[in-house]
């Protein structure tokens, strides 16, 4: 058969059924790889956190650096991943509605929006991120760490945003396993990298924070290359047309944005408000209590990244029903997600409580407790006290996380977006600003913005619920219009 004529094949509908043994077989093999695959880019981090906090001397400024540096490199980026995740939701009802060759146009024209941004935004912003820095009162060498890292990151980021356009493409196809071996495939090649450029081993030189990012760079890299080889293969355009539409399209482009700057604006202003709140917040009381707090925001990461992943699994899930005119599928799939997320984080909640301080302890090195002991110790007393307060909204932040990605997948989007934004600025910087700076009497230091989170985060959670109960996103088309795969 040609190229030609398969291109303007519709395919059979996608059969969805209702059944609750097919409800969980059909959220464990979607939500098992995106879990592993988020999990995965979560350790790349985490292990990136744990090798730069053995930097010799000791010091906390380095793990300190590393953590600044990426939030405000993925600052800009964030923007791009909020809007880039309603890929899923358009191959995912496209994928119902029995029209798969559909869904390439979409992971192309995200593409070429990645291209955009990082030659607009992130290119400039290499020049803007020292003047940050230096404006929040950091001394000189945190500085120059952050700065070197952030800017590296912010170098490589196109592969970052070409990677998650490829990734929600086959998250909607219901092909998640592909992404999850690009993941740990970059995993494996940032933590070899790491070793070499970090530490300086086997005649590579020793670069220190800046070495950890260029590790990460490389990692990208290697994870992008391997969903995008399969997408581009003689396979896949052959059965969805995946070649045929790589010209940037405006109409697609309009769809994209027009469901996808709710998100964008929603996961940015959100990546803004917690760089503000780790940099200059938390910063504030020094470069011990910005140290715990990186920590703890390590292990948070291992928390709600999963219910990240369950959250993907959720768009393509309930686009899929909607796209098949199946809206009654979706509450079971819904609550089982949610679940999930929630008994997950709840076991996390009771490790942060239990191992508080031996989990502290993993990123506080021998070398620093036996050179610098109050140092060390007072770090690991801050930490601890943060792990409580992390511990306390855990089950909140399975609930919101889960949340987004079942209304994402039914193009409920203005709302969680708009609801986000106000609780962000009220909670995370205006109360965070008020525990921070107006009760110093209260002698709470840099547990008073932590608390502000906190409630942030239960809010946020408690809002989505009800908007999920009252059913708004029952009555939001997305795929209203024949849309041709091909030219």
């Amino acid at each position: 058969m040609s190229s030609e004529h398969t291109d303007n094949v519709k395919s059979a509908p996608i059969e969805v059924t209702g059944s609750q043994l097919d409800v969980a077989k059909e959220m464990l093999v979607m939500a098992a790889p995106t879990v592993a695959t988020m999990t995965s880019y979560t350790l790349m981090q985490f292990v990136d956190g744990w090798m730069v906090s053995r930097i010799t001397p000791a010091d906390p400024v380095y793990l300190t650096a590393q953590g600044n540096g990426s939030v405000w490199s993925f600052a800009p980026t964030s923007f791009f991943m909020g809007l880039v995740g309603v890929v899923n939701t358009y191959v995912a009802q496209n994928l119902g509605a029995g029209t798969p060759r559909n869904g390439a146009a979409y992971a192309w024209n995200a593409m070429w929006l990645g291209l955009a941004l990082w030659a607009c935004v992130l290119l400039p912003a290499t020049l803007a991120v020292p003047y940050v820095f230096a404006n929040m009162g950091h001394d000189a060498k945190l500085v120059e760490l952050e700065t070197a890292y952030a800017q590296v990151l912010l170098l490589g980021g196109i592969f970052t945003m070409t990677s998650r356009s490829i990734a929600q493409y086959f998250y909607g196809m219901h092909r998640p396993a592909i992404t999850l071996v690009g993941a740990l495939a970059g995993n494996i090649t940032n933590l070899v990298f790491n070793y070499f450029l970090i530490f300086g081993t086997f005649g590579f030189p020793a670069l220190g924070v800046k070495g950890a990012a260029i590790a990460t760079v490389i990692g990208s890299f290697v994870e992008l290359m391997i969903p995008l080889t399969v997408f581009l293969s003689s396979k896949y355009n052959t059965l969805y047309s995946t070649r045929a539409a790589w010209r940037p399209d405006l109409q697609r482009i309009r769809e994209i944005m027009k469901l996808g700057w709710p998100p964008a604006v929603m996961f940015g202003n959100e990546l803004i408000c917690w760089a503000i709140f780790m940099t200059y917040y938390a910063g504030h009381f020094g470069v011990n209590h910005n140290n715990a707090g990186w920590i703890v925001l390590r292990y948070m990461h291992l928390s709600f990244m999963p219910a990240v992943g369950l959250s993907y699994a959720c768009t393509a899930i309930v686009g899929k029903c909607l796209g098949a005119g199946r809206p009654d599928l979706v509450p079971r799939r819904a609550a089982l997600g949610v679940t999930m997320a929630m008994i997950y984080m709840g076991l996390c909640a009771l490790a942060f409580v239990i191992f508080r301080e031996d989990l502290v302890r993993v990123f506080v090195p021998d070398e620093l407790l036996q050179k610098k002991p109050e140092v060390a110790n007072d770090v690991i007393a801050i930490a601890a006290g943060l792990m409580i307060i992390a511990a306390v909204f855990q089950i909140f932040d399975g609930l919101g996380i889960t949340l987004v990605g079942v209304l994402r997948g039914a193009g409920d989007t203005v709302w969680p977006g708009v609801v986000t934004i106000v609780l962000s600025w009220v909670c995370i910087l205006g109360l965070g600003a008020a525990l921070t700076f107006l009760v110093p009497h209260w002698d709470l230091k840099s547990k008073g913005p932590w608390i502000a989170a906190a409630i942030y985060i239960i809010l946020l959670g408690l809002a989505l619920a009800w908007r999920f109960k009252g059913g708004a996103w029952k009555n939001i088309k997305v795929i209203d219009r024949p849309i041709t795969g091909g030219r």
